[in-house]
């Protein structure tokens, strides 16, 4: 039994973070992971993705095409762009936060939230999970937490062989302790 998890955003939106949470919690309960990451124009607000696989017989931290069990989209384009990894009958938690790129502020094609998230409903069906990110900024008091909760509603899906506590006691390990509450009440918030 193994898990791939591709993780995916725009530069400074925490997905790294995230995947090395994930790792982090997979590797706390002997679990054996690999992973790889790609920045790219990362402090651009280029595209940002990681692999990440836990469990036996994983032989390489890249995913191939359609083998992917479980996509986290930190930013809805992102989500698409990284649909194709996605296996059949795979599981996609995405945020509704857009991040528009610079080309369409300077007049490039127009960033349409409505019809990239009625792509991913299309796409995914019902094992699309949208999670409300400015909801969750204001319940939160921060929108700095958003990949901890896009962790949180990932674990709830029960796709991954993590829990809400392997992933707490990752962020006990590896932040500092004056970000433990916040980070903590973003893993357990859900709409």
């Amino acid at each position: 039994m193994s898990d791939s998890i591709v993780l995916c955003g725009v530069g400074g939106q925490g997905t790294i973070l995230a995947s090395k949470l994930l790792a982090a919690a997979a590797m706390s309960k002997g679990l054996p992971v690999k992973t790889a990451e790609t920045i790219g124009m990362a402090q651009r607000g280029g595209s940002v993705f990681s692999h990440v696989r836990i469990g036996d017989g994983v032989a390489s931290p890249l995913i191939g095409r359609g083998r992917a069990d479980l996509i986290i989209a930190f930013e809805p384009a992102e989500a698409v762009r990284q649909l194709p990894y996605l296996r059949e009958g795979g599981t996609v938690v995405v945020s509704t936060r857009p991040i528009i790129p610079v080309s369409a502020t300077i007049g490039g094609p127009v960033y349409d939230l409505a019809a990239v998230m009625a792509y991913l409903r299309e796409q995914v069906g019902e094992k699309l999970v949208v999670v409300d990110a400015d909801a969750a900024a204001e319940a939160l008091g921060s929108a700095k937490c958003l990949n901890v909760v896009l962790l949180g509603a990932a674990v709830r899906t029960r796709v991954l062989a993590l829990t809400a506590d392997d992933i707490r006691s990752a962020i006990a390990a590896r932040l500092p302790e004056r970000f433990h509450e916040l980070n903590f009440r973003a893993l357990d918030w859900s709409e």
